[in-house]
């Protein structure tokens, strides 16, 4: 996602009740910082390696994260994942794996299979497309029936 779709989506997670934290690197502060907005908990810098990173993907119910290092990781400390997939890479071999997931984002998009690590179309259709609604559904849908 961009940083303003990523903050939308905060913002909407927030907004149905749920605890949001964003992680990034150190070199990542400013885009967490906006992503994180006043919605959520921002984490930019402060998770220095691994392992502090999965403990808190461990601590989650669910990941909202991107094709990225972390979706891994959360899949890999057996976290759901909602994953914004780009389709860069093929969702069949770079998907999340072993844990319950939902893919997000056109999977045919004109992006498809390019490897590109910045967005080759303008306005990022493929996953700025993607409206609230659909992200909170699917959040609820790996979270289960609330008690």
């Amino acid at each position: 996602w961009s940083a303003g779709r990523a903050a939308r989506a905060a913002a909407a997670l927030h907004g149905a009740g749920h605890r949001v934290v964003v992680t990034g690197s150190p070199a990542e502060k400013d885009l967490t910082a906006e992503v994180a907005g006043r919605h959520g908990l921002d984490l930019g810098g402060v998770t220095g390696d691994l392992h502090e990173l999965a403990g808190v993907l461990a601590g989650a119910r669910v990941v909202v994260t991107g094709n990225t290092g972390p979706m891994h990781l959360a899949c890999a400390v057996g976290t759901p994942v909602v994953c914004a997939f780009a389709p860069v890479v093929p969702a069949e071999r770079w998907r999340p794996y072993r844990v319950p997931h939902v893919l997000l984002g056109d999977q045919a998009a004109a992006c498809a299979a390019s490897r590109a690590r910045d967005c080759p179309v303008d306005g990022h259709p493929c996953l700025d497309g993607v409206g609230d609604g659909e992200l909170l559904a699917a959040v609820a849908g790996l979270l289960g029936p609330r008690p």
